[in-house]
């Protein structure tokens, strides 16, 4: 993009360019997604699926309030997504419903492509390693390391300041070269 203002894609979503939002969501939809699948799940109506369309929905209604550049709208949507996804929560600790298994063979009948992003979101030993971190580090380390959010969307993201998500990070990386160095652990 060079030679355009640094919010030239928010701009032109703004105006209602459908080739700026397919491009915006082109960047963040799966990453979003993901994001969400590492997030203790609330109710099961509101699949990850879900909660990331309605923050899409959203940040749609939301974008004239947005103030901010290209570099920070993926902060913002996953601000938005992380306050429909801690309301879904609360939801589901008021109702008490329990989810049932999906059923992942779904994918494959309907020839979904699974991509590298969505490769990672179905190893369980992500989820499984991430188990054993704070709430807050595993939330660092998803954005960072396993849907490649920078720093300063993390924070923002979360709620937190750019040192405070180097610090959780740091912190959690090294529990979990901890728990991977120990003699009986099998990711």
């Amino acid at each position: 993009m060079a030679g355009k203002p640094p919010d030239a894609l928010v701009s032109a979503a703004r105006t209602g360019d459908q080739a700026a939002w397919r491009t915006l969501y082109g960047a963040h939809d799966r990453r979003l997604t993901v994001w969400l699948r590492s997030l203790p799940h609330g109710d099961a109506s509101d699949s990850p699926e879900d909660l990331a369309a309605e923050a899409w929905l959203l940040a749609a209604a939301k974008l004239g309030e947005f103030r901010g550049s290209d570099d920070d709208f993926a902060g913002w949507l996953f601000t938005l997504a992380r306050n429909l996804a801690a309301n879904s929560h609360r939801k589901a600790v008021r109702r008490r419903t329990d989810p049932l298994p999906v059923d992942e063979s779904a994918d494959a009948a309907w020839g979904f492509a699974r991509d590298d992003v969505a490769h990672v979101d179905a190893q369980d030993t992500t989820r499984e390693l991430l188990s054993h971190l704070s709430r807050r580090e595993a939330e660092v380390v998803a954005c960072i390391d396993v849907v490649g959010l920078d720093v300063a969307s993390t924070a923002r993201a979360l709620g937190m300041k750019p040192t405070a998500v180097r610090v959780a990070r740091h912190r959690a990386l090294g529990r979990l070269r901890r728990i991977l160095s120990r003699p009986d652990s099998a990711p």
